[in-house]
C-alpha cells in the first residue's frame, strides 16, 4: 500500500519529533495511543455514487469506479454492509482478555484510526512498515506493500458476551441481541462459535483483507485475542443490482432475491436499527448473524439435477423458478403441474425462505464460499459461510432459519457447525469519532 508522507527520522534511527500533522494525517501519540486519527481519503466517492445527501437521511454509497479503488470509511452506518459484495473475505471473531473499560475502549479508538488508513489503501500507522525506529516493532506488518484500496470494507460487530459484568455494559445489551436458539440439527461447534466482538473484511484481493485483519490483531495484542476465523472467496450473493447474481458451491445461482442497496425504503424497514426499536446507541446500526455451513458436496455431485432443483425450487442454468425462464421472473407458489402437484414443491428451499412465509422479513445476505482442505476422509471441507444483515434477528433471521431447519430437504446435504451473533453499530461520523463511541457514551 502506498506510503503517506512522514516525518524525517533523525539520524541514528531515533524516534522523530512529533510536529503538526499534516491534513489528512493524526498526530503519534504513543505505541499504544491513538495513531492515524485524520480522515484521509474519507471524501474519495467513486464514479457512479449515490448523489450526496445530509448524514440525517439515508448516506451515499459510492461505487468503486474500479476493483483497485477505495470506499469511503466514514458516514452514518458502516462500510462492508450494502457496499456492493467484493470477491474476497476474511472474518475474525476476537475474545476481550482486558477486563478494564477505559483500555477497551482505547483499542476501538486505535482500530478505527487504523480502518480509517486501511481502507484507503495506506499503511496501519502514520510510520507504517519501514518509516519508525529500526530498534522498535513497524507499525505495519508490511505484507500489502504496494498494493492498491482493492476496495477493502471493514465492518465491526459485538457479540452478547461483551454485555457481561466486566465493562458495565450489561444493562445496554439491545433485546434485539438475544442469544440464538438452538436450531433442530445444528452440530455447532464452540470454538469457532461466538466472540466478543467480529472484523469483517471484504476486498477484491485476498492479501488486502488478511492483512488489514492481520495488522487489528497486532494492535490489539494484550488486550484481545482471535478466538476463531474464516477466509471466504467468491462472494455468494449481490448487494447492488449492478452485480451479477453468483453461484454456491452447489452450482446453483444464490441470493437472487436478496436485498439491495437500491431498496431504500425496504432497508430502513428491514436492515436499519431505529432508536425506537429500544436501543438509541444502536440507531443506524444493524444486526449481524453469521453460519458456517458445510456442505456434503460428495453426496449432492451424485444427486439427479431433477431433484437438485426440486430441492432448491430454481432451475440450475439460468436460476428461474421452476415453472418460469427467467431469474427474476416472480416465484409463483400456486401454480400446479399437470397431475395437480405444486410446481415449487411445498418443502423447496425457495418457498421455505421466502418473505410472504415470514411475516415479509427480509435478510441482506453477504456470504462466501470456502474450503478449508480436506476432513482426513477424502472428503473436502467446504461449504458457505453465510452472513446475513437485519434489523431483528428474532422476527427475521430466526424465523426463515426455524423453518429451514425444521423441514428443508437441503438438510440432508448440509451441516450447520458455526453461529454467531452481533450487533452491528452505527458508522464512524468522521475523525472523531470511533468504532462503538454511542455504546461507550
Amino acid at each position: 500500500m502506498s506510503k503517506a508522507t512522514e516525518p524525517e527520522r533523525p539520524a541514528g534511527g531515533a524516534e522523530p519529533k512529533a510536529t503538526e500533522p499534516e491534513a489528512g494525517e493524526g498526530r503519534r501519540m504513543s505505541r499504544r495511543g491513538l495513531f492515524g486519527l485524520g480522515a484521509a481519503g474519507a471524501a474519495v466517492v467513486g464514479a457512479g455514487a449515490v448523489a450526496a445527501r445530509s448524514l440525517l437521511d439515508e448516506p451515499p454509497v459510492a461505487h468503486a469506479s474500479s476493483a483497485s479503488d477505495p470506499y469511503p470509511f466514514y458516514g452514518q452506518h458502516q462500510a462492508g454492509i450494502v457496499t456492493p459484495a467484493q470477491d474476497r473475505l476474511h472474518f475474525v471473531a476476537f475474545d476481550v482478555t482486558t477486563e478494564k473499560r477505559a483500555e477497551l475502549v482505547d483499542l476501538l479508538q486505535e482500530w478505527s484510526a487504523a480502518a480509517a488508513r486501511l481502507t484507503q489503501g495506506k499503511e496501519a500507522g502514520s510510520y507504517g512498515a519501514v518509516g519508525g525506529a529500526p530498534e522498535a516493532a513497524p507499525d505495519d506488518t508490511g505484507e500489502a506493500l504496494g498494493l492498491p484500496a482493492s476496495g477493502l470494507t471493514l465492518t465491526i460487530g459485538f457479540g452478547p458476551s461483551l454485555f457481561d459484568d466486566r465493562f458495565g455494559l450489561a444493562a445496554k445489551r439491545p433485546a434485539a441481541l438475544a442469544d440464538l436458539p438452538k436450531f433442530p440439527g445444528e452440530q455447532l461447534i464452540p470454538e469457532i462459535s461466538g466472540g466478543d466482538i467480529c472484523v469483517q473484511a471484504c476486498a477484491h484481493d485476498p492479501q488486502v483483507a488478511v492483512h488489514a485483519i492481520r495488522n487489528l490483531a497486532r494492535i490489539g495484542f494484550g488486550r484481545v485475542s482471535v478466538r476463531w476465523s474464516q477466509l471466504g472467496f467468491g462472494r455468494t450473493s449481490s448487494t447492488s443490482r449492478a452485480q451479477t447474481t453468483p453461484r454456491n458451491l452447489m452450482g446453483f445461482k444464490d441470493g437472487t432475491n436478496n436485498l439491495k442497496l437500491e431498496d431504500a425504503d425496504l432497508l430502513r424497514e428491514q436492515l436499519w436499527a431505529n432508536a425506537q426499536d429500544g436501543s438509541a446507541w444502536m440507531a443506524g446500526g444493524t444486526y449481524m448473524v453469521t453460519r458456517k455451513i458445510r456442505m456434503m458436496i460428495e453426496t449432492w455431485d451424485r444427486t439427479s439435477l431433477l431433484e437438485q432443483e426440486q430441492i432448491i425450487g430454481r432451475d440450475k442454468g439460468e436460476g428461474a423458478p421452476l415453472g418460469k425462464k427467467r431469474e427474476f421472473d416472480t416465484l409463483d407458489f400456486t401454480a400446479k403441474t399437470s397431475d395437480g402437484q405444486p410446481v415449487i414443491a411445498a418443502d423447496a428451499h425457495v418457498r421455505l425462505a421466502h418473505p410472504s412465509f415470514h411475516g415479509n422479513a427480509h435478510l441482506l445476505r453477504r456470504g462466501y464460499n470456502f474450503v478449508d482442505g480436506s476432513d482426513g476422509l477424502g472428503r473436502l471441507d467446504a461449504g458457505l459461510f453465510f452472513i446475513a444483515y437485519q434489523r431483528d434477528p428474532r422476527k427475521q433471521f430466526v424465523s426463515v432459519q426455524m423453518s429451514l431447519a425444521k423441514t428443508d430437504p437441503l438438510n440432508e446435504y448440509i451441516k450447520h457447525v458455526s453461529s454467531g451473533l452481533f450487533a452491528v453499530p452505527p458508522g464512524v461520523r468522521d475523525a472523531g469519532d470511533y468504532w462503538g463511541r454511542t455504546l461507550f457514551d
